[in-house]
């Protein structure tokens, strides 16, 4: 149980070590808290290309299930998406967003 313990708390440590911040910014007018990515962003990854959009507040994410959660995590609650390549490869889809 003691090394459980050690464990856990090393993971912990390495999760910290390890967050990416995330710029958001407006659509449109600078109401209320940023919302969407600042600018149109481009990820790239094997053969998989993700296209993010800023989109209007109240659009939600309009994209497939594996960039969806990211953006999600992410604290992006509106945003267009647009892929290219082989995005049945989820790996390489969800380091692309990640990009």
């Amino acid at each position: 149980s003691k090394e459980v313990a050690t464990a856990i708390r090393g993971a912990i440590i390495l999760a910290k070590l390890s967050i990416v911040p995330v710029r958001r910014g407006y659509w449109g007018n600078k109401i209320g808290k940023p919302h969407t990515v600042p600018c149109k962003v481009t990820g790239r990854c094997g053969s998989v290309l993700v296209r993010l959009i800023p989109a209007p507040r109240g659009t939600g994410i309009v994209s497939a299930p594996v960039p969806k959660k990211l953006l999600m995590m992410a604290g992006i609650d509106d945003c267009y998406t647009s892929a290219r390549g082989c995005t049945a490869t989820l790996g390489n889809f969800a380091k692309a967003t990640f990009d």
